[in-house]
């Protein structure tokens, strides 16, 4: 077999997590491993990870409402010294926020992160084009990059989506969302985004209803400007009850001190001590993230991937199959005729010389009839898996597989099963399977008291240099 290199992107990232995250270290090396079977197929080439599929670096997204909740907090978290050098961003643009060591924040367009698989919205435009033909040449209206030199955005990626309220509403925007949520450790929503009133609310209360067993969510509630005490027990409870008749019913709730109301705020230092709690928290978060998107990734190699090249194999053959059955029956008619005229199609193939001559003939005739309809067919169906794989929102090369079945005795032989997949293979991806699993055990191993011997017992079985 031809031995794949290992791309730039996994090289980065094992030396990155060397020393502080050997397990991810680890997943890079199964992550090649599942390259290298893909490369095999013709699934991806040369230079391609499936790494890439998810972005590596912790990211919590802000999602707001009308209010300048969000605003604020973005402000003050991030350095109120800073609101005067531009660390406001964009009313209607997804923005990514990076550290950057220069003094003075950038702002760069939505194509720096459209092109980079380091982050979160890699190839985003293919999904917008998809969703609004035309829309996806034009990313920087709705994507841009800051970078800040801000300590709590080391090592972490923030995304600010538009205010719910004055985003508007678009089949895109709703995509963006559901693909911020979707993509993040955690999510902060500031809990005036319920008092919205915008089509796009409903579409981010069910996202939320599909994720929120996964522990992500933060509901940042604004304590509002009063003469009066205000108690912040009190103003949670109210805002469980109002959350749980919309079916929002887990996640922590934090509430913002109001610095108009000096009297009963909380100590915004205490506020921000619990927020950097779980900010710390992110980048376990983003592991077991990495984690799941590699054992999914060996998963829909085996049921979306195979099947979906499989399903376009045997339809190639039954169409290729139907044809030439139709220009064999035509020249089966075309020969009753003749002995209906002639009288000497049915002497010629009883005899015992001419008949075989005659079968000779018509396999010699009907071989590259064949191969040629094969051939055209194969035209559609390789049309038909491109436009499947954008469907799906794939990177492997559905049509690069299936042409490797394009052979001659795979045309000739009934075989529906996918070149190169085969017992080795399938249990190299079972094996590959059960590393990942390994992998989130050493993780949780982390987080747990075991007894010594268990433990290194267990490291020394997790032998990942056979990959």
């Amino acid at each position: 077999m031809t031995e794949k290199t290992v791309s730039k992107y996994l090289l980065n990232l094992e030396k990155h997590f060397a020393h502080d995250n050997p397990v991810l270290q680890k997943a890079s090396k199964v992550f090649h491993a599942l390259d290298q079977i893909e490369y095999e197929m013709g699934l991806i080439e040369l230079d391609e990870t499936t790494a890439c599929k998810n972005s590596w670096w912790p990211i919590i997204s802000m999602i707001g409402g009308n209010s300048t909740a969000k605003s604020r907090f973005i402000n003050s978290f991030l350095g109120a010294e800073q609101q005067l050098a531009g660390i406001q961003t964009s009313s209607h643009k997804f923005t990514v926020l990076l550290h950057n060591n220069q003094p003075n924040p950038t702002t760069l367009p939505g194509t720096a992160l459209d092109v980079d698989h380091r982050y979160p919205f890699y190839q985003i435009s293919r999904k917008i084009e998809q969703q609004q033909a035309g829309e996806g040449n034009r990313v920087n209206s709705y994507l841009e990059l800051k970078t800040i030199n801000n300590d709590r955005l080391k090592g972490r990626l923030f995304i600010d989506v538009p205010n719910i309220g004055a985003a508007t509403s678009s089949p895109i925007t709703a995509l963006l969302n559901k693909h911020s949520i979707e993509n993040s450790d955690l999510v902060l929503i500031f809990t005036d985004v319920f008092d919205a009133a915008s089509p796009l609310l409903s579409e981010l209360i069910e996202t939320i209803r599909q994720h929120q067993d996964s522990n992500k969510f933060v509901y940042l509630i604004d304590e509002p400007h009063s003469s009066l005490g205000i108690n912040s027990n009190d103003l949670i409870d109210s805002c469980q009850r109002k959350l749980f008749e919309l079916g929002l019913n887990t996640g922590q709730f934090i509430v913002l001190p109001n610095p108009a109301n000096s009297f009963n705020s909380q100590n915004q230092a205490t506020v921000f001590a619990a927020i950097d709690l779980r900010l710390t928290n992110v980048a376990h978060d983003r592991s077991y993230r990495v984690l799941d998107s590699l054992e999914k990734s060996i998963r829909d190699l085996d049921e979306i991937v195979i099947p979906e090249v499989k399903a376009g194999i045997s339809l190639w053959k039954d169409r290729t199959n139907f044809s030439s059955l139709l220009i064999l029956g035509f020249v089966i008619t075309l020969g009753l005729f003749a002995e209906i005229n002639t009288g000497i199609v049915l002497a010629t193939v009883a005899d015992p010389i001419m008949g075989p001559i005659a079968l000779v003939l018509l396999i010699a005739i009907m071989t590259p009839v064949h191969i040629f309809i094969s051939k055209l067919q194969a035209k559609f169906i390789i049309t038909q898996l491109k436009a499947r794989q954008k469907e799906l929102h794939l990177m492997e090369n559905l049509a690069g597989l299936f042409q490797k079945n394009m052979t001659f005795w795979r045309t000739m032989l009934p075989i529906s099963e996918p070149a190169g997949w085969n017992k080795k293979i399938k249990a190299r991806v079972a094996q590959l399977s059960d590393k990942t699993k390994e992998l989130v055990q050493l993780l949780n191993d982390n987080f747990g008291a075991y007894e010594p011997t268990s433990f290194i017992a267990y490291s020394e079985s997790s032998d990942f240099t056979d990959l």
